[in-house]
């Protein structure tokens, strides 16, 4: 399998297990706390998979950079949290990083 679909793969993963962390209500509820370990640990198992052919810094900046984005856009929809104009130029930035890495980062 392509290395940046498991990427990607892992990339849902991670934000899936992210809302259940935020459904367990600080791990007291069972079924969400369960559901957080198990899909995490799928998550780090994707991206162990990718990392044997993208290397660690752009695995890792993509991994952690689109993750929190794309939490955060979940935080609001679903969650119904609130975002103001600093949070959205934070998710910004950490997303022309990404890219940044991606056009010129060490290791292609």
């Amino acid at each position: 399998m392509n290395a940046y679909v498991l990427l990607g793969i892992a990339i849902v993963f991670e934000i899936i297990a992210t809302s259940m962390m935020k459904a367990s209500v600080g791990f007291t509820k069972l079924v969400p706390s369960i559901l957080f370990v198990v899909i995490m640990g799928a998550s780090f198992y994707a991206i162990s998979q990718a990392l044997t052919e993208i290397p660690l810094g752009i695995a890792y900046a993509i991994w952690s950079g689109l993750g929190t984005a794309l939490t955060a856009l979940i935080a609001v929809t679903v969650w119904k949290e609130t975002m103001n104009i600093y949070t959205v130029i934070g998710i910004v930035l950490i997303i022309a990083g990404v890219v940044l890495l991606n056009l010129k980062g060490a290791g292609h």
